[in-house]
């Protein structure tokens, strides 16, 4: 059975941004999140570029519950990205936006982002 390897981004469904601020901030949670693999797992970053780097983003109700996927990354050793925004156009200056996940396996992933919805 394949096991692919993907990235998750969990995104504050509360915060009311627009589409393009969601985009950005998923954006620069991908963008870290692949940096830091390329850094620190090669063979996960290779395959994950080697097979169409897939990316899934999900949302989450709030600050609370986008602090508890941190924990469990922390806990799990993911390899992750906490996205604060600047506060320069829709939410305050140093708000939690956006959390990144991986790319790690989606074996490993799953049981922590599975149960939430696609954004």
């Amino acid at each position: 059975m394949v096991d692919p390897v993907k990235m998750v981004i969990a995104v504050r469904k509360d915060l009311d941004m627009g589409k393009g601020k969601i985009a950005g901030q998923v954006a620069h949670a991908a963008v870290e999140c692949a940096l830091k693999s390329e850094k620190y797992n090669k063979k996960i970053f290779k395959e994950w570029i080697d097979t169409n780097q897939k990316k899934v983003v999900i949302k989450v109700n709030g600050e609370e519950e986008l602090e508890k996927l941190l924990e469990l990354c922390r806990s799990s050793g993911f390899i992750y990205a906490e996205i604060h925004d600047a506060g320069y156009t829709q939410v305050e200056p140093g708000t939690f936006t956006c959390l990144g996940i991986g790319p790690a396996r989606s074996s490993e992933l799953d049981p922590i982002t599975g149960d939430f919805s696609l954004l």
